[in-house]
């Protein structure tokens, strides 16, 4: 049986929202926020290759990269969607977890989602990194379709040589490598994890709380 990590459930309460981002990063995190909010209206409508391509594209073009010790002082801080939003910087995983938060936000089902933990192969030099990215999947064992932060189209895993996944995850799982069977390991990364759904908790993404 699969672990089963802290579920985020896609049920905002966006007047919390506002005044959390407001409080914390200004008029300058509150307009973000309002964009985020008119692409959500915009897509609910929208067919899934719409929702994925421009979500993918919303965050790579607003959110600048850049290391956790840049942006936190931190060697690895797994940032939510309203941090990222608020700072408009972020490192992989910000951007492939705004990605997944926002995807749910417009109805994509959570089995269907996974934020995956690679290796990246880094040009022609062979040096590798670690990185995050998220997969959409048809069904668990389907080849994903990939958002990345490092490319502006969206393309199967199987096309993606230069990089390595390690594990997956989502709100109902964890995955090693590649495997459509759910794992339960390694717990260090469940815990930034569930630190960040219970931040997200307290910011306003869920009508609770």
């Amino acid at each position: 049986m699969g672990l089963r990590p802290s579920a985020v459930v896609a049920n905002l309460s966006p007047e919390r929202l506002r005044r959390n981002i407001q409080a914390q990063y200004g008029q300058a995190g509150l307009a973000m926020l309002e964009d985020w909010f008119r692409l959500l209206e915009r897509l609910r409508p929208a067919d899934l290759q719409t929702r994925l391509r421009e979500v993918n594209g919303f965050f790579n073009r607003n959110i600048r990269w850049l290391d956790d010790i840049e942006i936190w002082n931190q060697e690895d801080y797994w940032a939510t969607p309203l941090e990222t939003l608020g700072r408009r910087q972020g490192d992989c995983e910000d951007f492939s977890i705004a990605k997944y938060v926002t995807l749910k936000e417009l109805g994509v089902p959570d089995d269907e989602l996974r934020l995956i933990y690679v290796r990246a192969r880094i040009g022609r030099s062979g040096i590798t990194q670690a990185h995050m990215v998220l997969g959409y999947y048809e069904t668990p064992a389907a080849d994903p379709l990939v958002l990345d932060n490092l490319m502006p189209s969206i393309t199967r895993g199987s096309l993606r040589n230069d990089l390595d996944p390690l594990f997956s995850f989502n709100g109902s799982g964890l995955w090693a490598g590649g495997s459509s069977q759910s794992r339960a390991d390694p717990l260090a990364r469940l815990s930034r994890w569930r630190r960040v759904i219970d931040r997200m908790q307290q910011q306003g993404f869920t009508q609770g709380g």
